[in-house]
């Protein structure tokens, strides 16, 4: 969900200036980014088993780092291979290979409230210790639940955040809406998946097309942040 969020405000935001957004999907078992007909998506299968295929993300690498240093480039991963990629990253230094040929690389870590709080925040965890010189955007949903500890402190004081604010450049926190009239709106829109803007358009009612569009204009606020834009 936040990958195609991303996807239409980075290109929404990019149409003034030209610059380029290309997203490649590389989740093997959930490719949704690539489920988007709207979205210029490539699906790569980077996975051979429980292994990422060298051969497969050599192509993708050679894709990243031939592209416009302008542009956005958008990689999506799933929880299915996150371990086995972010191993692999480590082991080539493709982080390093990126940077040097002028790309700035931005993690995207989704904290999700509810059940999946503690799962979500070690996933951070994993990714700052894993990456400690890369920087990262944390985006907060809290359809889920209330992001917080038990004894009711906000995600900047956890101790992920304090430990690691140097890395963390960007906190974005997705709208927190009814979820009997937004919540429904968003859920039906993902199932089509749609873009905002084709779901306000084909909206059959206009408290749903006003409501889709007030959603949108935030989630366009979030990405237009300097730690993404530039």
């Amino acid at each position: 969900m936040i990958a195609s969020m991303l996807y239409q405000g980075l290109t929404e935001l990019c149409k003034e200036d030209g610059r380029p957004v290309i997203a490649y999907d590389t989740d093997p078992v959930n490719a949704t980014l690539k489920g988007f007909e709207e979205f210029n998506v490539h699906g790569v299968e980077i996975m051979k088993g429980a292994d990422i295929d060298p051969r497969k993300f050599d192509d993708l690498l050679e894709s990243l780092v031939t592209s416009p240093e302008s542009g956005h480039i958008i990689v999506d991963n799933g929880a299915s291979s996150f371990v086995a990629l972010g191993s692999y990253l480590q082991d080539n230094e493709v982080i390093p290979i990126l940077t040097d040929r002028g790309h700035t690389v931005l993690f995207h870590s989704v904290v999700t409230g509810g059940q999946a709080l503690g799962d979500t925040i070690s996933g951070l965890e994993d990714l700052t210790r894993g990456f400690p010189d890369a920087p990262i955007a944390v985006w907060l949903n809290p359809y889920f639940g209330e992001i917080a500890s038990p004894d009711g402190r906000p995600f900047e004081q956890f101790g992920v955040y304090t430990e690691y604010e140097r890395q963390i450049v960007a906190v974005l926190r997705l709208p927190d809406e009814n979820k009997a009239t937004y919540g429904r709106d968003i859920e039906d829109l993902f199932a089509k998946k749609w873009s905002f803007l084709k779901g306000a358009k084909a909206a059959g009612k206009i408290a749903e097309q006003q409501r889709l569009m007030r959603y949108w204009k935030k989630i366009l606020a979030l990405v237009n942040n300097p730690s993404i834009m530039e």
